[in-house]
């Protein structure tokens, strides 16, 4: 059995910047990777991906965005680039196409990592394997006809390589919005069932709405400061893009340009899908939010007294006149769903008593109850940035120092 000081589960943004943290103070250590280190920047992301958070929020450990446009949206291929280059320069010891089966406790101390590459023991454990494992997919889905082609969001990679037809789009956070937009740049019939995400300015004010959050201290707050505390990791992200330089997604301005939008999605009789009739409620709460962000903003510069551009308030472009509460497949034409109501975590492969009801690792900054047991690179484990290019190095510091302390 291999043994060493420090395993690092998973090889994307948070098990590199672990590797990274773990080189600076020569801690013995192994990264396992189950497919390839960045595996889901390359393999989960959709043709036209690019960045919703501008480029000088990449900041991996030793690795701040190296190119000339800080203000940007990196596409898919330069995150890819700019991941590659980290690599090269972290040069993790790593075993990539490596799952762990099951992690437990091992008799005399430390732990034990089963896999199909045999096992493989550790007196400290980082989990670094992120918090979006297994996509959702409702069991309505086994029920629609089976000329209709299903995808989740993490398969969709462009229009093209869709059939023929119009496209329903199932759900309204990040991936749901600028999915639909995508198809509907593309000139395709787009129908989206619109969930509870909450939506945010792409430029306020005249200057980018991250930049001011930023600047308020907003992406400083940790979790137990935070109004929601925990509950604040269950909340849905708000959507916005990057896309072709960064700009708002305004769903009642789809529907101006002919998008058809529905309430949720509920279920499904003979031919016909049925949908709530929320879509009013779930377009107003989310242009409240919209509203409330710069809403802080404006409080914030009449704080601090600067000068700026006058402040506004959205208005809505577009009411739904009652509720579209019923979709016929046939007459509307529909040859493809897409799937986008996100993922759940799986960590069944741990064997160890650390977890809520809802399966997700008790820890506080990824430290759990576990001595030498440590996750990495989930929603909101500290603050905001925490899953993020821009927070995954303070937490893999936080925690490297932390185990440096309490190794034996």
């Amino acid at each position: 059995m291999a043994d060493y000081n420090t395993i690092v589960v998973g090889g994307g943004q948070a098990g590199l910047a672990a590797s990274y943290y773990l080189q600076q103070h020569d801690v013995d250590h192994l990264v396992l990777e189950k497919h390839q280190l960045a595996h889901t920047w390359r393999t989960q992301r959709w043709d036209t991906f690019c960045l919703v958070t501008p480029n000088w929020q990449c900041a991996l450990p030793g690795h701040p965005y190296p190119g000339t446009d800080p203000h940007g949206f990196m596409k898919k291929d330069e995150i890819i680039a700019y991941l590659d280059s980290f690599i090269a320069a972290v040069k993790p010891p790593v075993r990539e196409g490596v799952a762990v089966q099951r992690l437990a406790r091992r008799a005399g101390g430390g732990f034990e990592l089963n896999t199909g590459a045999g096992d493989f023991s550790a007196t400290q454990v980082i989990v670094a394997s992120g918090g979006y494992h297994t996509p959702i997919i409702p069991r309505l889905a086994e029920r629609l006809p089976a000329s209709i082609t299903q995808l989740h969001s993490e398969q969709y990679r462009n229009p093209g390589a869709l059939p023929e037809g119009a496209v329903l789009v199932v759900g309204s956070g990040q991936s749901g919005a600028q999915i639909a937009e995508d198809l509907h740049l593309a000139g395709r019939a787009v129908h989206l069932a619109v969930g509870d995400a909450p939506r945010c300015a792409r430029f306020y004010r005249g200057k980018d709405v991250v930049d001011w959050l930023a600047e308020m201290g907003y992406y400083d707050i940790d979790v137990g400061a935070h109004p929601l505390r925990e509950g604040v990791r269950d909340n849905t992200n708000h959507y916005v893009t990057g896309r072709d330089g960064g700009r708002d997604i305004d769903l009642r301005r789809f529907a101006l340009d002919g998008m058809k939008l529905y309430g949720r999605l509920q279920g499904l009789e003979g031919g016909t899908l049925r949908f709530a009739s929320n879509l009013s409620a779930s377009l107003d709460a989310a242009d409240a939010v919209y509203n409330r962000i710069n809403a802080s903003i404006d409080r914030y510069i009449a704080e601090q007294g600067l000068d700026a551009p006058a402040p506004s308030l959205y208005q809505p472009v577009w009411q739904p006149i009652g509720d579209r509460a019923q979709l016929d497949i046939t007459e509307a034409g529909i040859s493809t769903v897409i799937w986008c109501i996100g993922f759940t975590p799986d960590f069944s492969w741990v064997d160890l008593p650390v977890f809520n009801g809802k399966g997700y690792p008790g820890h506080v900054r990824g430290v759990t109850a576990e001595p030498g047991l440590y996750f990495l690179g989930l929603p909101w484990l500290h603050t905001w940035g925490s899953g993020r290019f821009s927070g995954v190095a303070r937490d893999a510091q936080y925690l490297v120092e932390h185990l440096l302390r309490s190794r034996p």
